[in-house]
């Protein structure tokens, strides 16, 4: 058995891309897009016509309006080939709107549903502000279900479980490549590999915390930057993987044992715990990486959005 198939014996295998030509080989349970893939995928030709088929099908149609359309367009040639759920992203510029998040959700529920996709193969992807955990909360309360991402700090993952969001995404390797670059030559890659990895850290807490309290939420690991990460979180309730690195654990046939199981929480002393508003403004000021790395997201989201906006429009 290859480690591929041996992590889904454990974990929900979920394929991390906008180019879906490559996803049938893994066999992916569900799969999860954002602004930076369909923007990459849209600029290879084999994905330039449905850019063009979604300006020619609504002539005139608000760049907002196509951009949905778009995303749309590449979730159903998706969910055509996996049998679970699509993430699709709303504009990370609106990541501190809690309203118009909650309507650009809905807008693009509305254009699943008018191509016969059931609600449930749906996740929307939202920014994890406090205006986005808001927003997602709302949606789930309307029968919407929502991935919370751009996830770097266990105060956002407190918040989002308070919310009763369905899955947050939490950012293994954006969370390693801050500490890797704070400590500079001082970095020492073997001692910061496996289950001492920042980033898997990160997610083997959270996972901890929800699985002793009861916490419905699903932890997805995202962002990985090798399959050494990937292994060290078999167990977690989902990974979302590139297409590179499931090729890598497709090729290898090493052993693969599970690195985390719900059970394993019971034995810990893991109290609930809460976040307001302010006790979360207040964690993410004092957290230097989850802070960093959240207004980067954005930021970088934003501006593929924006580049995305140029294609539709010229």
């Amino acid at each position: 058995m290859n480690q591929l198939d041996a992590l889904k014996q454990y974990s929900t295998v979920v394929a991390d891309t906008g180019d879906f030509q490559q996803i049938g080989g893994f066999q992916p349970q569900d799969a999860t897009t954002n602004p930076s893939l369909i923007l990459k995928a849209v600029q290879m030709p084999a994905y330039q016509q449905l850019l063009q088929d979604t300006v020619s099908r609504y002539p005139g149609a608000p760049l907002d309006e196509m951009m949905d359309r778009l995303l749309v367009n590449f979730g159903c040639r998706i969910l055509a080939l996996i049998p679970g759920r699509v993430s699709t992203e709303v504009d990370a510029r609106l990541s501190f709107d809690t309203a118009a998040t909650v309507a650009r959700a809905q807008r693009i529920m509305a254009l699943y549903q008018a191509e016969g996709i059931d609600r449930s193969r749906v996740l929307i992807k939202i920014a994890a502000t406090w205006e986005g955990i808001e927003a997602a909360g709302q949606l789930e309360r309307q029968g919407i279900h929502t991935n919370l991402t751009l996830l770097f700090s266990f105060a956002q993952a407190v918040a989002c479980g308070d919310a009763g969001v369905t899955l947050i995404s939490p950012f293994v390797g954006r969370i390693y490549d801050w500490y890797k670059k704070a400590a500079g030559a001082q970095w020492d890659e073997a001692a910061h590999a496996g289950a001492n990895d920042p980033g898997v850290q990160s997610v083997r807490r959270i996972y901890l915390h929800y699985k002793k309290n009861g916490i419905a939420t699903e932890v997805m690991g995202a962002s990985f930057r090798n399959t050494g990460q990937i292994l060290a979180l078999a167990g977690c309730d989902l990974l979302t993987i590139s297409p590179e690195l499931l090729a890598q654990l497709q090729s290898s046939q090493a052993p693969l044992q599970a690195a985390l199981r719900p059970e394993w929480a019971q034995t810990m002393d893991l109290p609930v715990v809460h976040v307001n508003q302010a006790q979360f403004r207040f964690a993410m000021n004092e957290d230097a990486m989850a802070s960093d790395k959240l207004a980067e997201g954005i930021r970088a989201f934003c501006a593929d959005a924006r580049q995305l906006d140029q294609l539709l429009s010229a």
